[in-house]
């Protein structure tokens, strides 16, 4: 009963089930995953669950149809469905990773067919323990030390504060068998080294259940986690909220002051949650072990591509992107009338309208010309290397110059309007006109140019 009770507790703990829920239990035939299906079949009625069980079978050894017939054999036993996946497992690289990977893909399959809501593996306090000291010899950080998650999405294990040898006893009383995989005890494994040799010497060398110990640390250990990792979503969430964040391509946008005030754990998950946003898998450790170092660097270089994505740095902000913030193509536009700039989620508005008792407006989104001194077609351009203007009420510049001066950050610069005639800039649009065809007393028609932003584009 101890172990239907730490079972139990561990569900309701971390809201692992709910009722109702449909549940795949991953069973290899070894002791705890034979356990866990007992538990969790002992269970069911009380919590109301649905359950089937999915085999993997990695076809690394010649007798594992034997274990998918023990499987079966159980599966009807105890009156659960059970399914038998095959899978081909890579030969290159980890052989445990290629077979944890296959594995995974093959119970989100059984879950998918089976309409289940959640996926239960059988890992314990054991595996744990033996996670924590591989991570530890690694020179992982918390994260890493933080073990195995109890749920990962719709990952739940909740064996994951039993002991190994409690589910033993536990088959053993019940006389319930389960198979044995001669590649557990094959010490060419790391983990196997640790299980079999390693955890021993330290039992031996120290008082108290040094595996609980373990266990317990790495449990405290995702606690820290986890609240650094709520301190970084209230981060995001707050810089989003007050319009930092989302760019209007699809990029994220951070204030890069900030980032740098935060404590360094704070920020790793911050730029890891944003990059994940983005679609970005690289792992936690990756983000603050390199990326970040790139990115808080006193010069922070010009982009780079980090975790999938590419990250640069501009003045006060960092932008994160999947891809390059599309520039802004060169079009003709016939005034008055509205052009959309689709690239830039904008429009460009003109309107001819009498000088008499007009004033001109001092909105940098606003721009008056003499009309009658430009032609009736205009250009709309980026800016291109090499581009000055002369400045209204200042001398010839270049624009990239003035874009520098405005604070605009490096991947937007493509992104200002440049609005042309004949090919004399005009006006960058939102930041500066050019001293050409002023309103002045003498003049009879205004050209009222607008940029507008368009949330629909």
């Amino acid at each position: 009963m101890l172990v239907l009770e730490t079972v139990r507790a561990t569900i309701g703990h971390h809201a692992m089930l709910a009722r109702g829920d449909r549940v795949v239990v991953a069973v290899s035939g070894g002791a705890d995953s034979v356990a866990l299906l007992h538990v969790l079949h002992a269970l069911a009625s009380e919590l109301d669950l649905t359950l089937s069980v999915a085999h993997v079978d990695h076809r690394l050894r010649e007798d594992s149809g034997d274990d998918a017939a023990f499987v079966r054999a159980l599966g009807a036993r105890l009156g659960v469905p059970v399914e038998v996946v095959a899978v081909d497992v890579a030969r290159r690289g980890s052989l445990e990773d290629a077979a944890r990977r296959a594995r995974y893909a093959a119970l989100a399959a059984a879950a998918a067919r089976a309409g289940a809501t959640r996926i239960a593996v059988g890992h314990t306090a054991d595996d744990q323990a033996e996670t924590l000291l591989l991570r530890l010899l690694e020179g992982a950080g918390p994260r890493g030390l933080a073990g195995i998650p109890p749920v990962r999405g719709r990952i739940v294990r909740p064996l994951i504060a039993c002991r190994r040898r409690d589910l033993v006893a536990m088959l053993a009383a019940a006389g319930e068998g389960w198979r044995e995989d001669p590649s557990n005890r094959d010490l060419k494994f790391a983990r196997n080294r640790v299980r079999h040799e390693v955890l021993p010497l330290l039992a031996a060398a120290f008082d108290g259940d040094v595996v609980s110990a373990l266990a317990a640390a790495a449990r405290r250990l995702r606690e820290t986690v986890e609240a650094v990792a709520s301190v970084g979503r209230l981060t995001l969430e707050r810089w989003m909220a007050r319009g930092e964040g989302i760019a209007d391509d699809g990029a994220i946008v951070l204030p890069l002051r900030e980032l740098r005030a935060l404590p360094r754990p704070v920020a790793g998950e911050v730029l890891r949650q944003a990059a994940a946003s983005l679609g970005s898998r690289a792992p936690f450790r990756a983000w603050v072990h390199r990326g970040l170092d790139r990115v808080l660097a006193p010069a922070p270089p010009r982009p780079f591509r980090f975790g999938g994505l590419t990250l640069e740095a501009s003045g006060a902000w960092l932008r994160l992107a999947s891809r390059p913030a599309p520039a802004l193509a060169p079009r003709v536009f016939e005034v008055p009338g509205t052009l959309a700039l689709e690239e830039i989620g904008a429009a460009l508005e003109a309107r001819v309208q009498p000088a008499a008792g007009y004033v001109v407006p001092r909105q940098p989104a606003i721009a008056a010309f003499d009309a009658d001194g430009l032609p009736p077609r205009l250009e709309v351009r980026a800016r291109r290397a090499g581009d000055r203007f002369t400045a209204f009420g200042g001398g010839e510049r270049r624009v990239k110059a003035c874009l520098i001066g405005a604070r605009v950050p490096r991947w937007e610069r493509g992104r200002v309007p440049l609005v042309a005639a004949d090919g004399v800039i005009l006006w960058l649009a939102g930041l500066r006109r050019a001293a050409a065809a002023p309103v002045t007393p003498a003049t009879r028609r205004v050209l009222e140019l607008r940029l507008v932003q368009c949330a629909g584009l």
